[in-house]
């Protein structure tokens, strides 16, 4: 029987994703240019208090996530300005960023977190391995989050789209893959 809750979950997951790409096909082909940013806004709000909703955590985390969510989603509707609706993978990367580096200050790491669901009983190599791996992913939001920063501010609606709705889910993509392959050759307890 399909969970329709984590259905939901997952198609609103789904649709914060493509946002940037959904922005701008919706701008360029479907003329949202005389849709005001601030229903955008909404739109978005919307999905992000449904999440908030329909997620089973209630970790400290996750509220953090919906009060971001929710400020920058209340000032683009104040705003009604497209460039403050393109500061939304900004504040994505950042909000990602706080959750991992303050894991690091409120152990366990994300990453162990995750880990122990596989292997509850993880060796202190892993411990150490989970540790480095969410520093990774620390450097990765930032480094996405001043790119995301540039797009915003300096490229084409075309180049922002491009590379917040696809290039850096590529890049995420890579990293995983890449840290896949080197916890298969460095940690035993993974084989």
């Amino acid at each position: 029987m399909i969970d329709k809750r984590n259905l939901v979950r997952q198609i609103i997951g789904l649709l914060t994703m493509l946002y940037p790409i959904a922005v701008y096909f919706g701008v360029q082909y479907f003329g949202l240019v005389t849709l005001e940013p601030w229903k955008i806004a909404v739109f978005l709000l919307l999905l992000v208090l449904l999440q908030s909703i329909l997620t089973k955590t209630k970790e400290s985390w996750s509220y953090l996530l919906l009060v971001i969510g929710v400020v920058f989603c209340s000032f683009a509707i104040w705003n009604n300005n497209l460039i403050t609706l393109r500061f939304y993978p900004v504040l994505i990367n950042l909000s990602f960023f706080v959750v991992f580096a303050g894991s690091l200050f409120s152990p366990p790491p994300i990453i162990e977190r995750i880990a122990r669901i596989q292997h509850p009983d993880l060796p202190e190599q892993g411990v150490r391995y989970t540790r480095k791996v969410t520093k990774i992913w620390c450097l990765f939001f930032i480094i996405n989050g001043l790119i995301a920063t540039a797009t915003a501010l300096w490229s084409s609606f075309a180049w922002w789209s491009l590379y917040n709705g696809f290039i850096s889910y590529l890049l995420m993509g890579l990293l995983m893959a890449v840290e896949y392959i080197v916890r298969i050759r460095t940690q035993p307890h993974v084989r």
